[in-house]
């Protein structure tokens, strides 16, 4: 048998405020004393005013870790500690959909189809 919910309407404003402050989703669980997968996946299923919720949430910590980038990268020089490298890494690792470097590439015939290809073999002298 499943444990109760613990689940409370407050905690749409919850993890609403705690994202706008840059929180991670493990942080966000961590405050709210549960574990990730009810936050990513048995809340949103369950309670779609969370669902909204949560997916705002998610957009408002991306929006935070984003602007600090934005506004650390036009620092005059030797004013701060502002790794950009280390935010960069962090950024591809937080939020991957948007900032993870794509490898490899991807070829595709007319239409999305497979690639057409042709073997012409000729000989000089025949």
């Amino acid at each position: 048998m499943a444990r109760p919910t613990t689940y409370q309407s407050e905690y749409c404003e919850a993890v609403i405020e705690l994202a706008a402050t840059g929180m991670s989703v493990v942080e966000m669980a961590a405050h709210l004393g549960v574990h990730r997968e009810t936050l990513e996946e048995n809340w949103p299923a369950a309670f779609p005013e969370f669902s909204e919720a949560f997916t705002l949430a998610k957009l408002l910590s991306q929006a935070w870790w984003e602007k600090q980038g934005r506004m650390n990268l036009v620092m005059p020089q030797g004013s701060g500690t502002f790794n950009s490298a280390v935010w960069s890494r962090s950024m591809a690792a937080r939020f991957p959909r948007d900032w993870r470097e794509q490898k490899g590439v991807e070829l595709t015939g007319a239409n999305g189809g497979p690639v057409d290809h042709n073997l012409t073999v000729s000989f000089v002298g025949q």
